[in-house]
């Protein structure tokens, strides 16, 4: 099942530059598995924001609700999800 995942990242001001730096790098590391995997197949980052469009490819909301509550950045997302079926027109 395809999903649209929108996620905005909202670190906190007062976070040390180091634990940022610790959590984006391992951030950074989960994201490229789950690529790998094929079940994030489409990232893109959204221009002028700390945020991304992503298309993730899982069998149900359960799979997409704990892929994303794995990331290490999750606690700072705002995340909107939008399911997706396939175009009738769709070739």
């Amino acid at each position: 099942m395809l999903f649209h995942v929108r996620m905005e990242v909202r670190l906190p001001p007062d976070m040390p530059a180091e634990q940022a730096d610790d959590i984006k790098a391992r951030e950074k590391a989960h994201a490229q598995d789950l690529q790998r995997q094929g079940k994030w197949p489409h990232l893109w980052r959204v221009a002028g924001r700390y945020a991304n469009i992503s298309i993730i490819d899982v069998a149900d909301a359960d799979e997409l609700h704990a892929l994303l509550s794995s990331l290490p950045l999750f606690p700072y997302m705002d995340i909107h999800v939008t399911p997706l079926a396939r175009h009738p027109s769709a070739i």
